[in-house]
């Protein structure tokens, strides 16, 4: 046989039997705490036309998508993000609408990462955008919903970071050097604060923005950091931020959620479509953010609508792992009964099958196998959570 069509490819897995119907019951929870606020479901295609996701929408780059052609020749990727597709079955389904648009989601995403990152290149992403809603309300809104799906999950460790790419706007507005702005970033996306502090020193900009810059891993923590932020800045932009931060908590305390978030100043994000407040979700067994969200005022607009938005989306495979590592129990869905049957007596075993079935109950029929002793039943049946066994033997 060969051994290479039993294999799939580099960061990509199966999921199948316990783990496949823990993961089923964790997105029905999930997608439970999006009903409780009204958001609709959604689903998009699995790949579209590559404009929907190029660098003018601020997503990932190019030699992150997996691309292909169409027989006429088109360039299609498999979807790395959710939200533009998002953005474009609001411009194209809701353009006249002006109450708030309240969507959810569950679906796959492709990056075509680098192996040496050890990261999923397909994940199972779950998701909720609140569209045509530039108010503080709706940023909160949000992060209480993303506050409120964590705990449904079982996890109660857990912290909601939220900064504000207008803070870091602010601080760059004077410089006129877009390359130094890029630089910047991505010292701060990569955390590299040490080479950003070493950067800085060297730049011709205001003392003021510079001791910011030096002092930005400092920027993060509870809601005192935002009055030790606004000490430090005199530009509007950045205060106008840190204003409506303060804002978010209030109304978080009337949720009360604001026990579970806390502050990042110094939070960028790699998407360049988000406008205003960004946030992310942090837990412990994981080594990565397990949601990522913000507020994008301009992305619907590149698809033909002005729609202000803002949402999240949970990586379903990261927030698995955190409940495992954690030891936090995972549900499943379970088959209530399985009847062991001895051939001759299967006229019997089918009749309480049917019975069984005909009050919602869901059945195993299973021939019994000369094999199998009664214990490798009843453990079989504790290892795929069955609720009994039946015996016509």
């Amino acid at each position: 046989m060969n051994k290479k069509r039993v294999h799939t490819p580099e960061g990509v897995r199966d999921v199948y039997g316990i783990e496949y119907r823990r993961r089923s019951k964790l997105k029905d929870k999930l997608k439970h705490v999006f009903a409780g606020y009204g958001y609709e479901g959604i689903r998009t295609p699995g790949f579209e036309f590559f404009d929907v996701f190029n660098s003018e929408k601020g997503t990932v780059s190019s030699r992150e998508m997996y691309k292909f052609f169409d027989r006429e020749g088109n360039t299609l990727v498999l979807r790395p993000d959710v939200t533009p597709s998002i953005a474009r079955c609001v411009a194209k389904y809701f353009s006249e609408e002006k109450v708030g648009i309240r969507l959810c989601y569950a679906g796959n995403v492709f990056l075509n990462n680098s192996s040496y990152q050890l990261k999923l290149k397909e994940t199972c992403q779950l998701g909720a955008e609140l569209v045509n809603d530039d108010s503080v309300q709706a940023d909160s809104e949000v992060i209480a919903m993303a506050v409120d799906c964590f705990l449904t999950a079982g996890l109660h460790d857990f912290r909601i970071s939220i900064g504000e790419v207008e803070f870091f706007q602010g601080l760059t507005d004077a410089i006129a050097d877009d390359e130094i702005k890029a630089q910047l970033r991505e010292f701060i996306l990569n955390k590299n604060y040490f080479g950003l502090m070493e950067y800085v020193e060297n730049l011709d900009i205001s003392d003021e923005v510079k001791q910011v810059f030096l002092r930005f891993n400092e920027l993060n923590g509870d809601v005192e950091i935002l009055d030790q932020a606004e000490k430090m800045v005199s530009n509007e932009t950045s205060r106008q931020a840190i204003a409506r931060l303060r804002r978010v908590y209030e109304i978080l305390k009337l949720y009360g959620r604001e026990k579970y978030v806390g502050f990042d100043l110094g939070m960028l994000n790699k998407h360049n479509y988000y406008t205003g407040i960004i946030f992310k979700g942090y837990t412990y067994g994981t080594g990565d953010a397990v949601l990522k969200g913000g507020r994008y005022d301009n992305l619907i607009e590149q698809f033909g609508k002005k729609a202000p938005s803002v949402g999240f989306a949970i990586v379903l495979d990261e927030l698995m792992t955190a409940l495992q590592r954690q030891e936090i129990p995972m549900e499943a869905e379970s088959v209530h009964t399985m009847i062991v049957y001895r051939e001759e007596l299967m006229k019997d075993a089918v009749a309480k099958a049917n019975e069984l079935r005909r009050q919602g109950r869901s059945v195993i029929l299973e021939r019994q196998n000369p094999n199998c002793s009664r214990d490798d039943y009843e453990q079989f049946a504790k290892e795929h959570y069955l609720g009994e066994v039946l015996y016509f033997v």
